[in-house]
């Protein structure tokens, strides 16, 4: 008679209606078991051996380290007693492991619950895509076994052999694949599977069992296997940013940040090298998982490079990485834009300079849009005023992106004095402004009185330009008529003017110079100030540049 103690089964050959055999018992993950001996005998080469040494009923022998649970032994009862095997591709990788511990292998016994497992193993479950991975997965949990046995390996071979056929299986593309042998571009620039190889491709699975349920140790090692046999970067990039996305809980806590900060590290790691597999939209997410997380500097380091080769695609949205110190700091992380700017820089070598325009347009909105920070320090501003300066000199662009940045950060920092003033406006241009950027600079009141007067002369040199331009126009035989009222009406009496404004400017500049060498008190010069620009027409509000808008040119004399 063969019974289960403390269990829920009652299947026929627990009850015997007469016990004509002997019978063991034992307790196995916490379950008591009585079994016939001489089926387990005859079927697990260990049970021979350890009821050969024990005679008594009870067998005391402690089973601690044996694979599966309970319900995978039951399986192996199953076995013995004749019973039908239900195999699936979660059951059947712990239950090859608990037959080679029990010895049930064909040098026991032929027909032996070993090799019966094995078979299902290769034929039913790794032919399967699905089956590989629910099969895969649960080596976790018996991982030296699994290796040992060498399914951990059969796995991998197996899920590798048919991504490299099929990539899609690892999801969707975020980008265009580079390869067009296995499907159509279609109008919108999509891209879908060729729809004659998808009706004769034997065997094809859908994507419906994903890599990524599987452990971080698992998807480590079948991605890597992945990447070095030439699976398309594409689906590998797609799928480690759905496995980040998923086991990366930005709203994690406690033990659980532990788990993302590998989560992070490892995906890093294991992204191609291959520039543009995913949008720089989600290298910015990873980067900010990265942050929060506190992983490594490598893996930071890493992904900002990747930023930096394609930034050209970025947005305003992306660049506001928020800062991570606990005191009153900069709302932005600077020093990070920073550094990925420095990659930028350093990996651009098209000769069409259209992605460098790009980048010096995003800089410059960037640092408007962090200039009302009204934490953000006086240095972090005038270094990425520089960097944004240098690019519109690069790129033979006006400045006018950079003033207003200066104007805004002014306005919000109006407890700058005179002095820091002048280091926040040290690396404007004027001569690189608009004229109408050159206009609103010679009536602002919270600039300097330095930048007030190069706006000035910049305002002048606008116009000098203009006019010569028109004579020239009119020596050529174009339009004569427009040309002549031109020259009459603004040429003679602007230059007056402005010629003027000027002295009178230089004037003013020296009496005040000569009152702050005797000594005149801090209140006087501010007067001083406020009077001269009074006298200049300084009296509009600096909010109306603010936000304005300037079309940004091609400086007139830089070679447009």
């Amino acid at each position: 008679m063969a019974n289960k103690e403390n269990t829920n089964i009652s299947s026929n050959w627990y009850h015997k209606p007469t016990a004509t055999l002997s019978e063991v018992r034992f307790q196995i993950h916490g379950e008591q078991y009585r079994l016939d001996r001489k089926l387990l005998a005859a079927k697990s080469g260990k049970f021979a051996i350890l009821l050969k040494d024990h005679k008594n009923e009870e067998l005391a022998y402690p089973f601690k380290n044996m694979p599966g649970d309970s319900t995978t032994f039951e399986l192996v009862v199953n076995f013995c007693y004749g019973q039908e095997l239900n195999l699936t591709a979660a059951n059947v990788v712990p239950l090859i492991c608990l037959a080679f511990y029990l010895d049930m292998t064909e040098d026991h016994c032929k027909g032996s619950l070993l090799n019966k497992a094995l078979c299902f193993f290769h034929s039913n479950v790794l032919p399967n895509w699905n089956g590989a991975i629910k099969a895969f997965q649960t080596t976790e949990h018996h991982f030296e076994d699994a290796t040992h046995l060498g399914l951990v390996d059969s796995c991998l071979e197996s899920l590798l052999s048919k991504a490299r056929l099929n990539p899609r299986l690892l999801g969707e593309p975020f980008k265009k694949p580079t390869h067009s042998d296995n499907g159509v571009s279609t109008k919108n620039g999509e891209y879908r599977t060729n729809a004659r190889k998808k009706l004769f491709a034997p065997n094809q699975q859908r994507p419906s069992e994903a890599l990524t349920s599987l452990s971080l140790r698992l998807y480590d090692l079948i991605i890597s296997k992945m990447v070095q046999n030439g699976v398309q970067p594409e689906y590998i990039a797609a799928s480690l940013f759905k496995y980040a996305k998923k086991w990366a809980n930005v709203n994690a806590t406690g033990e659980a940040i532990k788990g993302c900060k590998e989560v992070i590290e490892t995906v890093e790691k294991l992204l191609p090298n291959e520039a543009e597999v995913l949008p720089c939209k989600l290298l910015f997410e990873m980067l900010q998982s990265a942050i929060v997380f506190h992983a490594s500097p490598s893996c930071r380091y890493g992904l900002e490079t990747r930023i930096g080769k394609q930034l050209n695609e970025a947005a305003v949205e992306d660049l506001l990485i928020p800062s991570q110190g606990y005191a009153a700091e900069m709302q932005f992380d600077t020093a990070c834009v920073k550094r990925i700017l420095k990659n930028f820089y350093a990996n651009y070598t098209s000769s069409d300079n259209a992605g460098m325009v790009k980048v010096a347009e995003l800089i410059e909105d960037f640092l408007a849009t962090i200039a009302r920070d009204v934490n953000l320090t006086k240095d972090s501003f005038i270094s990425l005023s520089a960097v944004s300066v240098a690019t519109s000199i690069e790129t033979k662009r006006y400045s006018d992106g950079v003033y207003r940045a200066i104007n805004i950060y002014l306005e919000k920092h109006s407890y700058l004095t005179e002095a820091e003033k002048e280091e926040v406006c040290q690396g404007l241009d004027c001569s690189r402004l608009s004229q109408e950027a050159c206009t609103h600079a010679a009536q602002n009141r919270l600039l300097p009185l330095r930048v007030v007067v190069q706006a000035l002369f910049a305002s002048q040199l606008h116009l000098r330009d203009v006019i010569a331009t028109r004579v020239e126009d009119s020596d050529n035989g174009s339009r004569k008529e427009e040309s002549s009222i031109v020259v009459s009406e603004v040429s003679d009496e602007a230059r007056i003017e402005m010629e003027h404004r000027v002295i009178e400017l230089e004037n003013e500049c020296d009496r005040m110079k000569r009152q702050i060498e005797g000594g005149a008190a801090k209140e006087k010069r501010n007067s001083k100030w406020k009077a001269l620009k009074r006298k200049l027409g300084c009296i509009s509000s600096s909010d109306a540049y603010t936000d304005c808008q300037v079309k940004k040119k091609v400086h007139p004399r830089n070679g447009a």
